[in-house]
């Protein structure tokens, strides 16, 4: 009978074999018959197998430090069931924190837990881009490789094969090693290093982003006019008040005429709404704070609720209702919708607020309806729910390199424009699912209203 370290040995020496069939596996769905929605659960497939790889990849690297430096060497087998022991009890500890949704309670908020998810959150994004990065590399290895050997044959037929060629080719083939060796571990430790940095400095590293709109209908007396925005505060572990209250102090710092909050004020947590309501409430503008409701509001029920804790502040939450904005004799038409519900009649419920003659706009949690936004007369909607494109991305590279864009969301951050209506995307200045920001900075964003 085979003992179960023999078993897990192997899986373990032919982790490339068992990743090939995976790939045939998801290659064969992906030429099957589906509905729409199939592309959205072949890209997470895709990320499984990704991460699959990766860490039989990288559980191959530690096993391998082991039998290198622990006293004694001990066998690879009870080496790989000792790392496969810890890495269960991580990987299931940090699993009510990421695999439960949005439904997680205060009392799950324990120390313990937060620091074995922050350091599986830490482990998770290290991994699959330091993995990533290095297929790259070895990619990019071999095409050198093939380029030489091409480069040597071609040299060795015109120095017809001399005693200083063949000296010269292992000096250099023994250079270029070490030269591979010592890139090869900066390459794999440098996503290890940029996780530590987003998940410790990066997630409350916020950024101001100033943003010129220009609306051709403006009034003259709301030229100049500025609009702070703050979206997904996601109050929570990760998301503390004193963070809060210290990105409240930076807007009113900022002397906003009015500000907008578009939505997802809690994380996971119902009981959390009133502390999240009170250090909002340290906001202030000559013209009021206004809001809409985001999705995590709604999936908890408590779009009610925190309404009425807004209200009692001095927030407005503008659930299907326009508020007037009034500056000298003249007005801008403010509406809030909800996140969700029945598209159709939402859509009805917008074009029931858009006021003819003046300028509207819009906050919404996500815009659901931005290609129907030029014909029904809304000239700028503020939104965000993307946090920047998953809070993960690569967008100083190019804008559509992030994860939201591999599962086809149209809007991800900054400005938009379609058909004369205008969209901008705030990155939130909270965190959902993993605690860590890279390349998608939290934003505090102050819109300059503009007539030319």
């Amino acid at each position: 009978m085979v003992s179960f370290p023999t078993v897990y040995q192997r899986i373990v020496v032919h982790w490339r074999a068992i990743v090939l069939l995976l790939i045939l596996g998801f290659v064969a769905f992906i030429v099957a018959p589906f509905d729409e929605f199939v592309p959205f659960m072949l890209i997470l497939f895709a990320l499984l197998l990704l991460f699959i790889a990766s860490q039989i990849f990288w559980i191959g690297r530690i096993l391998d430090l082991g039998e290198r430096f622990i006293p004694g060497k001990p066998r690879r087998a009870w080496l790989a069931i000792m790392a496969g022991l810890v890495y269960s009890f991580v990987f299931l500890y940090s699993f009510p924190e990421w695999g439960l949704g949005h439904i997680i309670r205060a009392a799950d908020y324990r120390p313990q837990s937060m620091l074995v998810f922050a350091a599986f959150s830490w482990w998770f994004v290290g991994s699959l881009s330091a993995f990533l990065l290095m297929i790259a590399f070895g990619a990019a290895n071999r095409a050198a490789r093939a380029a030489g050997w091409v480069y040597r044959k071609a040299r060795t037929a015109i120095d017809q094969h001399s005693a200083a060629a063949d000296a010269e080719a292992a000096l250099l083939s023994s250079s270029r090693r070490r030269f591979l060796e010592r890139t090869a571990v900066l390459v794999g430790a440098t996503p290890f290093v940029a996780a530590g940095y987003g998940l410790l400095y990066g997630r409350q590293n916020v950024e101001i982003v100033r943003q010129r709109i220009r609306l051709a209908r403006l009034p003259k007396a709301f030229e100049g006019f500025h609009i702070a925005q703050l979206s997904d505060v996601h109050i929570g572990p990760f998301t503390t008040p004193d963070y809060i209250r210290r990105c409240v102090a930076i807007t009113n710092g900022l002397e906003p005429d009015l500000i907008a909050l578009t939505g997802d004020y809690i994380s996971w947590d119902p009981e959390a709404q009133g502390e999240v309501v009170r250090v909002l409430a340290g906001l202030r503008a000559p013209h009021g704070v206004f809001g809409c409701m985001g999705n995590h509001e709604a999936e908890v029920g408590i779009e009610e609720s925190i309404t009425r804790l807004f209200a009692a502040q001095g927030i407005h939450m503008l659930r299907q209702e326009r508020a007037p904005i009034r500056l000298g004799g003249e007005t801008l038409n403010l509406i809030g919708i909800d996140h969700g519900g029945d598209h159709d009649r939402r859509l009805q419920e917008l074009k029931a607020l858009v006021m003819p003659n003046t300028v509207n706009i819009l906050l919404t949690h996500y815009p659901h309806f931005f290609d129907h936004h030029s014909e029904l007369g809304i000239d700028l909607t503020l939104a965000g729910d993307i946090h920047g494109g998953g809070q993960l991305s690569l967008d100083f590279v190019h804008r559509g390199l992030n994860l939201s864009s591999l599962i086809g969301v149209p809007y991800i951050r900054g400005w938009y424009e379609k058909g004369g209506a205008q969209l901008y995307m705030n990155r939130g200045i909270g965190i959902t699912g993993f605690p860590i920001r890279l390349g998608a900075r939290p934003e505090i964003t102050v819109l300059e209203l503009s007539r030319s």
